[in-house]
């Protein structure tokens, strides 16, 4: 079966480039960044929300989106400030490519988790879901059942396998 990529109907984030630069010296864990080659590529880069390729220079850092996003909305996520893994491009690569059809890292038979946040930064609910030959029309469903409660704020993307962000969704703007 042919899977078909259209236009997905919630923006994907990727990490803004100023916490890059910052992720870049030190990381959410305080550790210097550690760049190095990635021979075999495959790696889900979150910068630029793709997959690295064979040779690229990345890192992998510690992140905590919940945190940084709760300081800049005075919220208090409480227990639910994590930090974790995420890799990016040791260098700046521009972020993604403009226009891109499909959600990053919708890999038909993949699992995902859809995690969803309120205005203070506290999980209100999610969604598991294994990733269809249809990945995007799918994936504006959940994200469209997400957003149907008021109450949630954004929605996080992980992989079910290892608990990874993958990418953010923001409430939609009337």
């Amino acid at each position: 079966m042919t899977t078909t990529t259209s236009r997905p109907r919630h923006p994907a984030h990727p990490i803004d480039p100023a916490t890059l630069a910052q992720l870049r010296a030190a990381d959410d864990a305080g550790h210097a960044c550690e760049a190095y080659t990635d021979e075999e590529g495959g790696a889900p880069l979150r910068c630029c929300l793709r997959r690295s390729r064979p040779g690229e220079s990345v890192a992998l850092v510690s992140y905590a989106p919940l945190r940084r996003w709760a300081a800049e909305r005075w919220a208090r996520p409480g227990a639910y400030d994590e930090q974790g893994p995420v890799f990016i491009h040791a260098e700046d690569c521009g972020g993604p490519v403009a226009g891109a059809a499909g959600y990053p890292f919708a890999r038909p038979g993949a699992l995902r988790v859809l995690r969803r946040y309120d205005a203070d930064g506290r999980i209100a609910g999610g969604r598991f879901m294994e990733i269809p030959q249809e990945p995007t029309p799918a994936l504006d469903e959940a994200l469209d059942e997400a957003f149907a409660d008021p109450a949630v704020a954004l929605v996080q993307l992980r992989a079910a396998e290892h608990g990874c962000l993958l990418f953010t969704i923001h409430r939609p703007h009337p």
